[in-house]
């Protein structure tokens, strides 16, 4: 017997006048599917035949669109889905992380999802928080963005039966996207040499300037300083060339100025890790009398169009930030669980150009590169 409409309300489907309900058969009609394959899919067995999502959504869709008003809290039981995707960031301050949110929610609409983004304020207490409480709402999912550790959250979520991943800042516990910061900091670094070298000669002095001690993406990208410069010298840079001053535009301003003031002037090159970082310098460089930045090349690992607007030349590290959500998306879908995939940064010289696979001198590479699972 033909299964029903649960509110009894005609639909589009309806025949003879507008008496008739919708019926499975008019749901596996507009669907292109079998009777089976949409009783299935309405009555939670769905997953089990291996019916995939897709699917099951386009049934559900059609259903709805039919008259076959199914009970939004029952369907989603049985489809063990509640159409809500969440994501934790640090905030909304940084343009990377706003990016990714609005990638994160445009790419979660084209599926059909409602995306839910809340802020962390890189607070273990409040990312901890905020992760409850989007899985209190029965989330299908969670991205953690740029969260230190995240591997407790990663727990949280594997003992609700939800899959998660981080993005930015990788953890052991659950599958993570992040960008390759060492061969975007390398090339950087060789397109800073290059240029100072114009001005100082071969031996152009360049200096690390932000991010933190011990941490993910500032490791990454010290690293790539060393190898350039390295490949360059013949050796390391001394140690007092790199400051990881922090990520705040007061503490690399005061950084700035301490190094204009040891040196007597400002080095041939300066390798800014961050954009707030970036922001702090710009505010230094306001408060000079002169303009000694003409003889200083800059670079920043971050991006923004504004800065084409600056009185001097900025070559930008810029995060690929639709693949890393492309590429998050794909691994939850793939159930994976474990394992870090690298994504090339895109490089921006000082002409504005956007070019693929920044580092691609060190790496030969020109898409995603999949890690061993870590630890």
């Amino acid at each position: 017997m033909a299964e029903k409409g649960e509110s009894g309300k005609s639909g589009p489907g309806k025949a003879g006048g507008g008496s008739r309900k919708s019926t499975i058969y008019d749901i596996a009609t507009a669907t292109q599917t079998s009777p089976a394959t949409v009783s299935m899919v309405l009555n939670g067995t769905w997953q089990r035949y291996r019916i995939s999502e897709d699917t099951a959504l386009r049934v559900a869709e059609a259903a709805r669109a039919l008259g076959y008003a199914v009970n939004m809290k029952a369907r989603a039981l049985r489809l063990s889905r509640s159409g809500l995707a969440g994501m934790v960031i640090p905030h909304y301050r940084n343009r990377f992380f706003a990016d990714l949110a609005e990638e994160f929610e445009s790419r979660a609409r084209t599926r059909g999802l409602c995306p839910m983004v809340v802020s962390g304020l890189r607070d273990p207490v409040t990312e901890r928080s905020v992760a409850e409480t989007l899985l209190s709402h029965q989330v299908e999912f969670l991205f953690f963005a740029g969260v230190a550790h995240p591997e407790p959250l990663n727990r949280l979520c594997s003992a609700a039966g939800v899959p998660s991943v981080n993005v930015d800042l990788p953890g052991e516990a659950a599958p993570s996207v992040v960008t390759d910061n060492r061969a975007g900091a390398y090339r950087l670094t060789r397109h800073l040499a290059e240029h100072a070298a114009t001005r100082a000669g071969p031996a152009a002095r360049i200096d690390f300037l932000g991010g933190v001690p011990d941490e993910f993406a500032t490791d990454g990208r010290v690293a790539g300083f060393r190898d350039a410069l390295t490949e360059r010298d013949g050796a390391p840079p001394p140690e007092d060339r790199i400051r990881r001053c922090g990520y705040w535009p007061e503490e690399s301003q005061a950084a700035v100025a301490a190094l204009h003031a040891e040196l007597g002037r400002l080095p041939d090159a300066l390798f800014v890790n961050s954009l707030s970082a970036f922001e702090g310098v710009v505010q230094y460089f306001r408060s000079l009398d002169d303009e000694p930045w003409h003889d200083c090349a800059i670079g920043c690992f971050d991006w923004d169009p504004f800065a084409a607007f600056l009185p001097f030349p900025v070559a930008m590290v810029r995060q690929d930030v639709a693949t890393m959500i492309d590429v998050a998306f794909a691994r939850i879908a793939g159930g994976e669980t474990t394992g870090t995939t690298l994504i090339p940064p895109l490089f921006v010289p000082n002409d504005g150009r956007v070019m693929r696979g920044a580092g691609s001198e060190r790496r030969p590479q020109a898409s995603v590169r999949q890690s061993a699972p870590a630890g």
